[in-house]
Order: structure tokens, then sequence, then C-alpha cells
């Protein structure tokens, strides 16, 4: 009997030992965030975990229609996503996001005005800037011999399976469009018939269609041409002294991204704290430091090196670019954007 007590008891033990373990795996605080590849400095989410204990799941995406299409179709656990200014609007008007407690950031002070209350959330209530730029050609200078002023380029056979172009539908549809005077934006579908077109027309010049990977291919002299982010081409270009980069005179895509947080996120309070760390103005600088791309934080600005705060490729002087367009949610021409783009890529 008292052996049987004895083993009863010891049963009992780690019983309860295992339960509280559980439960003390259970309540460990996380935070669960879904971002751009290559968009922040790793160091910095240790960092974090560090100070607050919390800990950091982290995921990329390649571009904003991969992330909606997962948020939208559910099962996804995701704190903190980071979308464009376009699809931040659709996101809003479809319900998708949480109203942000800025009581909780109150390190947005670090943030310019002309970043805040912007068309894609004009009440300036579901989000917090993270990063902007521009968009432009990326190209080699020692493989390229014609002017590169126009989006035309991008479409010479002289330059077959030189040429990069991006596995993104807004941004890719964006540049045909642009190619023929028409707004990054359009509604007409005979506009977007002819941008269709004219990206099946370009496919057999076009080596391969790339985001993130689009840099190494370019430092290596894979490719001699590409459209590219701000912040890629001056990362790229930092690594190889034959690149160069230029907004055509079409005109470009003058992008924003933002920190937002999705309707059913089970962390909020931790997706705000994380929020608030990203506004550090060291750690801003941080991220600028390590992704190439313009910063909101103008007090994270100053901590930057002279000749990046001067220069005119990742701090451009929009005065002198009038035609840039930020992308706005085309709303029921989402279907006919989607439709092209799978065209073009089948």
């Amino acid at each position: 009997m008292k052996k049987n007590y004895l083993l009863i008891t010891v049963v009992l033990i780690l019983s309860l030992t295992l339960l509280v373990g559980c439960s003390s795996n259970s309540n460990k605080e996380e935070l669960h965030i879904y971002n751009w590849g290559e968009y922040i400095d790793d160091s910095l989410i240790d960092e974090f975990e560090k100070e607050t204990g919390i800990k950091v799941v982290y995921d990329t995406f390649e571009q904003n229609e991969d992330m909606y299409m997962k948020l939208k179709e559910g099962g996804s656990n995701y704190d903190l996503v980071v979308p464009s200014d376009y699809m931040i609007e659709r996101m809003i008007s479809e319900n998708m996001l949480s109203k942000i407690n800025y009581d909780n950031i109150p390190n947005m002070k670090n943030i310019g005005k002309e970043f805040l209350y912007r068309d894609y959330d004009p009440n300036q209530e579901y989000s917090v800037p993270y990063l902007w730029g521009t968009v432009g050609i990326l190209y080699n200078k020692s493989l390229v011999d014609d002017s590169v002023e126009s989006w035309n380029i991008l479409w010479n056979e002289k330059y077959e399976n030189e040429i990069i172009m991006m596995n993104s539908t807004r941004d890719s549809i964006g540049i045909a469009l642009l190619k023929n005077d028409f707004s990054m934006n359009s509604r007409n579908l005979d506009e977007l018939e002819i941008a269709k077109k004219d990206l099946i027309k370009q496919k057999p010049l076009v080596k391969a269609y790339l985001v993130d990977e689009m840099k190494g291919q370019m430092v290596n002299e894979e490719a001699a041409l590409a459209p590219a982010y701000t912040g890629d081409a001056i990362v790229a270009m930092a690594e190889n002294e034959n690149l160069d980069f230029v907004i055509p005179k079409e005109g470009a895509n003058l992008w924003f991204d933002a920190m937002v947080i999705p309707e059913n996120a089970q962390n909020k309070e931790n997706a705000e704290k994380f929020i608030n760390f990203i506004l550090e103005p060291e750690n801003s600088a941080k991220i600028a430091d390590y992704v190439g791309y313009p910063l909101v934080n103008t007090e994270a600005v100053k901590l930057l090196p002279e000749e990046i705060r001067n220069s005119e490729v990742i701090y451009p002087n929009l005065e002198e670019y009038p035609n840039l367009e930020i992308f706005k949610d085309p709303k029921d021409f989402n279907k006919v954007y989607d439709e092209i783009w799978s065209e073009v890529k089948l």
C-alpha cells in the first residue's frame, strides 16, 4: 500500500510539474510579425526580445497581394504587418485592421508631419509610417550603352535576357502604364489592355521576375537592367560601382510602407510596444543603415551620415519630380489587375 501511495504521489507531482510547465509556456508573451523580406536589421528583433521578454515570430512576404491573401483567407495569427499605401487603404475599407492606440506609442512625435494623414489613412487611425521611397531603373553602365531615361528601355530587344522585371502586380503593370503615358492608377480597360499586351510582348526579353533576389543579380552583373526600389538600388550601387539609378522621365511610383495591426491580432499591445521601439531614433537609423531606404523618422535622419542625408537617390527633392504618383486601391478593379498579372505570368 505504501509503495502504491508513493507511486501515486510521484505521478501526481510529475503531472503537476508538466501542467505548470505547459501553462508557463502558453502564457509566454509573443508577437507575430509579417514584413517584407530584408526589411529590418535582425539584431533589432533580438534587442526587443531582451528588452521586453516578448518572443518575436517573424515571417516575410514578397508582394502586397501575397500578404493580403494570406490574411484574407484566415488562419494566420499576425499581430503586426507592413503593407504599402494602397493595400492599407484596401484593408481599412474591408475592416481588416484595428485602430491603433497612439497613447502606447509616444515616439510618434519623431515622425515627420508630411508622412501623416496621407490619403491611404486620412484620419491617421490605423497605421504608423515605416519607410518610403521611389521606384526607378537600376542599370549597369558597363553593359548598357544607351541613354537610360525612359521605361521604354526595358522593352529594348538589344537587352534580351538581361532585363529583370518586378514580381509585383501593381509595380510591373504600373511601369507598363507609365510607358504609355497612362496613370499608374488607371481604371480604363483600354489602357489596361495596352499595358497587358506590352508586358506579354516584353516577356521573351525578361531574364526573371524578382524582388529581393534582384540585388544579387545586378551586383553580380548577371543582368543589365531592372526596376528597383530606392533602397535596393542604394545597397546594390554600394557593392558594384558600375551600377547607377535613374527615375524615368515618364514618372514613377512614390510609395509609403506603414505598420498596421490586423483586426484579429491576439497581441495588440505587444505590437504597439514594437512600433514604439522601432521609432526610437537609434533603432530607425539602424534600419536605414541596413536596408538603405529613406526614413520617416526625422530625429533618426539626423543620426545618419551626411552623405546619406544629402543623397539625391535616397532623399530626392520631390519638387523636381512632379509626375511621381502614389498607388491607390483600385477597388472594384482589383480583379482586373490580378487577371492581367496572371495572364502575363502564364
